[in-house]
């Protein structure tokens, strides 16, 4: 049996053992707020769950980016959910953090480099090598601070500005360098590898975190994927956090959401946690759930605005043929879960699958079916789900439309002068012309 404080804003408000089962219980003097999940307000009853509770797992990696963690602390520490919590803890998307009774709390950001694992940490195509995730692990009792010292140190600085990275002649050679320093201070979900780090706008002198992210073989151009994908949200009109392209087209740079302009940590729940499932379950759900999930969770002056950012972003992943629209890649964030102001979270996570899985499905159902849906149903879906009238779906349809086809000319313009993206970009746009036939097919 483990144990793990949990805070929020550097202050305890309960803690989390397990498993078999899994519990989670407030601090018996813990106010009414905060609480750790819209889904978990404070109680004196404790929260029990078989498996671990979905806020609590929300931010554990996935595919290459779990393997490499494993890798890395495999000869110094157990590798379950709790272990990796324990060390992850500290930096976390959202603001709930995880400390050990026995230590001190970790810092909330994560400026400062981290010394960087000898073995295990993936290269820029996602394979990992070195260490065996299967050797024996020392008792659970190890601090976060001693898995930093037994880390050799990285051999020279990390870029510290957000135009270095995108500028930096060799990123495939940075990315695997930046895995090694900041590998485990990289508590986000996901398969792709990508680590958080804070880089200075050398044009304002400010700090920000970022998402830095890079692609396998089997995905491969993925970062103009994204980005070209990205532009066309943010000309549908859709709320995009701020994003770039590395020159060389390798790292896709995202600037995290869960963090105030004034660098406090914001609340955030995906649709798994207010959906009360783990990640293992992000397909298996449909869109008019997550649009009850919206109208259940959003607070009411919102409801209305979040439902057709959430329409129109489905109409844009109809067009693009982004069979990854999960339950993962759409949630809320508040600074306050009583204050009133709880909203949908900024569109990310937009990329055209059908490129790399030319039967690509859509990544819930509507309808009752997982299929890339005609205008006809979508229109349905808008009226019937989100409360829109026809006249707000059709300025939807033209302008996810206009913004479609703007952007399939730039991808184009961009392959021109880069041999190795083109093969992808001609399957982006293909798929996205078959997106935009189908959005005016009749039912």
């Amino acid at each position: 049996m483990s144990r793990l404080n949990v805070r929020i804003q550097g202050k305890k408000v309960g803690a989390l053992e397990g498993p078999d089962p899994y519990v989670f219980a407030y601090d018996p003097d813990a106010p009414s707020s905060p609480a750790v999940s819209l889904t978990m307000p404070v109680r004196l009853q404790s929260w029990t769950e078989s498996a671990l509770h979905p806020i609590f797992q929300m931010n554990l990696p996935e595919g290459a980016m779990l393997i490499a963690v494993r890798q890395a602390i495999a000869k110094i520490a157990r590798t379950d959910d709790l272990s990796l919590l324990k060390i992850l803890g500290g930096y976390q998307i959202g603001r709930n953090r995880f400390t050990s009774p026995e230590s001190e709390p970790l810092p909330e950001t994560s400026s400062e480099t981290l010394p960087a694992p000898s073995a295990g940490i993936p290269a820029a195509n996602g394979k990992a090598s070195g260490t065996d995730p299967n050797r024996a692990a020392i008792p659970s009792s190890v601090k976060a601070n001693d898995i930093e010292n037994l880390i050799p140190s990285a051999s020279s600085p990390a870029p510290s500005e957000l135009e270095s990275i995108l500028k930096y002649p060799d990123t495939e050679e940075l990315f695997r360098d930046l895995m090694a320093r900041f590998l485990l201070r990289s508590g986000i979900s996901g398969v792709q590898p990508k680590v958080l780090i804070d880089l200075r706008d050398r044009a304002t002198f400010r700090s920000s975190s970022y998402v830095v992210k890079s692609w396998g073989d089997d995905y491969p151009q993925l970062a103009a994927n994204e980005y070209f994908c990205m532009i066309a949200a943010g000309r549908s009109g859709l709320p995009t956090p701020e994003f770039h392209l590395s020159e060389d087209g390798r790292l896709f740079v995202m600037k995290r959401f869960d963090i105030g302009d004034d660098g406090k940590d914001l609340g955030f729940e995906d649709l798994c946690v207010l959906q009360g499932v783990g990640a293992d379950r992000k397909y298996d759900s449909t869109y008019e759930r997550v649009a009850r999930s919206i109208g259940q969770f959003v607070s009411p002056q919102r409801r209305a605005g979040a439902q057709e950012t959430f329409f129109k972003s489905l109409v844009l992943s109809t067009v693009l043929r982004n069979g990854d629209a999960h339950l993962k890649n759409y949630g809320v964030i508040y600074e306050d879960e009583t204050g009133g102001d709880i909203r949908l979270s900024p569109i990310y996570d937009i990329v055209t699958t059908a490129a790399y899985i030319p039967r690509d499905i859509p990544a819930l159902s509507l309808g009752g079916s997982k299929k890339w849906w005609s205008g006809d149903a979508m229109r349905k879906f808008g009226a019937a789900h989100c409360g829109l009238s026809q006249g707000a779906i059709r300025e939807i349809f033209d302008a996810v439309t206009g913004a479609v086809g703007q952007t399939r000319t730039d991808v184009r313009q961009y392959a021109e002068d880069r041999p190795g993206f083109r093969d992808v970009a001609e399957k982006m746009v293909a798929a996205w012309e078959m997106g935009l036939a189908t959005l005016f097919r009749k039912e």
